[in-house]
């Protein structure tokens, strides 16, 4: 445990990095994010081949499964947290803080409300998932266990995101800076124990959920040290009752944003193979945690974005949303040519060359994931207006489709990783301009003009993507070493070429601006 001793003494350095600057938090929380998924993206890296090497391919391809599947059911515990944290940064300029503690009575009582469904559904689902999957019998129990564990694991993480959503949604989630990150090696550090006592997916699972109770009750020492006003209040039944409507929303939300994470892998459990789920998983890795790194700052920045949107500032935050975007294609366009270019060599040395889909199935993942990152940020962008129902039925729409086509190209067609992609590109185009639509009826910003700023940063993308897809094959670097100088040097290269191609003057007059604007303030605050 982190005694609350330890954490007040590292208020200087808070104290130094506060400011009570939009632009500064902002990018404080996205440097608190950064940190702590640079440490995940470490124990990934690191800890990937163990388990590969340790559960061997099948038992890997059904650990990723499992995480897939019980995702699916992390709804039914209400999330309730998720309206916490976007209730709190809809109200940051609020000083009625009782109404907030009542809020976070009422994410207490959804929760509770909740449980016994979570119970229920998650028993049902540890009991038969393994003559779902297809399990030898052999292996049945020690599954069902599993599932037990990741369902225990479900309910504590809900518990114990309270804190956590109340620091995101008061805009400090910086006050973390670098000591949750050491959470993360430490859950690392608990799976390889786990690996090395030979305790197989039991061990791992039982690692997940220790590591998720000592989060929370790290959380909670860092929101007592922040947040003075913290605690919980007796709220009204309709209160309860207006939190259990947006919960409700929350949920469903939740429900399709799981499909449409996880459904890939499931698609290719049941109408492919698990080996190739190991393949697929393998190869995804590097695209989807760099893409998902800048879902994690977007994530960061938002609830500074809805202090904008609860003042009415729609003009300013119009253009932060389009900086956001910028940004988002600009990275996308360094980290796809560069995954293009070397993870095929970075597959080879990390696990082995049999693990590599090959050329088009990377491009079509980062074409997939690139989609995806750019819906996240409008869809978090849309929970900061508390009116979720559009979205929602979007999104459901969305993924009936990408189901249907994507289990027609792998089902009928034995497309395999190539028909999974192409589903899923297929379903989510719909939220592509879906969303955009919605967050234009409610910024005053018409589609076509958003439309009309796209052109530049598509034609970047998909030359720089060209370029890397054509000349892949002929590049291979045999060590670490070699590939790093060679990742290296390709980032400083295409990161040229995309901050001057994909964006305006006056986007890079703009983003120049706030690095100073934050780097200043660091300097002499």
């Amino acid at each position: 445990m982190i005694r609350l001793k330890t954490i007040r003494n590292l208020k200087f350095f808070s104290r130094w990095l506060s400011d009570e600057g939009l632009t500064r938090k902002a990018y404080l929380n996205a440097l608190a994010a950064t940190v702590e998924y640079g440490s995940r993206l470490i124990v990934g890296f690191i800890i990937n081949p163990i388990l590969v090497a340790g559960l061997g391919g099948y038992l890997y391809g059904i650990w990723q499964i499992l995480l897939r599947v019980f995702s699916y059911i992390s709804a039914a515990s209400g999330r309730p947290t998720f309206a916490l944290t976007w209730s709190l940064a809809n109200q940051q300029a609020s000083a009625d803080y009782e109404r907030k503690r009542q809020s976070i009575g009422s994410t207490i009582i959804v929760w509770l409300l909740f449980l016994p469904v979570l119970i229920i559904i998650g028993g049902l689902l540890t009991w038969f998932i393994p003559s779902l999957l297809k399990i030898p019998m052999e292996y049945s129990w020690s599954i069902r266990l599993v599932g037990g564990l990741l369902v225990a694991n479900l309910i504590m993480k809900t518990l114990s995101s309270v804190p956590q959503a109340v620091l995101q949604g008061e805009n400090m989630g910086y006050k973390r800076m670098g000591l949750s990150a050491v959470l993360v090696l430490v859950g690392g550090g608990l799976t390889a124990l786990a690996l090395y006592l030979d305790t197989g997916l039991i061990g791992i699972a039982t690692a997940n959920l220790t590591i998720t109770f000592l989060t929370g009750i790290f959380f909670l020492q860092v929101v007592r040290a922040y947040v003075p006003w913290f605690g919980i209040a007796r709220p009204s039944f309709e209160a309860v009752r207006q939190f259990l409507g947006l919960s409700g929303w929350f949920i469903v939300w939740d429900v399709i944003n799981q499909l449409m994470i996880a459904s890939d892998i499931i698609v290719l459990g049941v109408f492919a193979s698990v080996e190739l789920v190991t393949t697929y998983s393998l190869t995804k890795y590097v695209p989807e945690s760099l893409m998902s790194f800048v879902g994690t700052l977007v994530f960061g920045i938002t609830p500074g974005l809805g202090g904008i949107i609860g003042a009415g500032d729609l003009q300013k935050a119009v253009r932060l949303r389009s900086e956001i975007m910028s940004l988002t294609w600009l990275i996308a366009s360094i980290v796809g040519t560069t995954t293009l270019l070397w993870n095929q060599s970075f597959i080879q040395l990390w696990v082995g060359a049999k693990y590599y889909a090959g050329s088009t199935s990377t491009l079509l993942i980062i074409l997939m994931v690139t989609q995806f990152a750019l819906i996240r940020n409008d869809a978090s962008i849309i929970d900061l207006t508390l009116n979720l129902r559009r979205k929602v039925l979007m999104g459901g729409l969305s993924f009936a489709v990408s189901l249907v086509f994507s289990g027609i190209l792998v089902g009928v067609f034995n497309l395999g990783i190539t028909g999974v992609c192409v589903g899923f590109i297929i379903g989510h185009s719909i939220l592509s301009l879906g969303y955009p639509w919605l967050i234009g009826r409610f910024l005053g910003d018409s589609l076509l003009s958003q439309l009309k700023r796209v052109p530049r940063a598509a034609f970047t993308s998909v030359l720089l993507f060209g370029l890397g897809f054509s000349v892949n094959g002929f590049l291979t670097v045999n060590t670490w070493i070699g590939l790093v100088l060679s990742v290296g040097m390709t980032l400083v290269v295409v990161s040229l070429l995309a901050f001057y191609i994909s964006l305006s003057s006056d986007q890079r007059k703009h983003i120049w601006r706030r690095i100073r604007l934050v780097t200043e303030s660091v300097k002499f605050g």
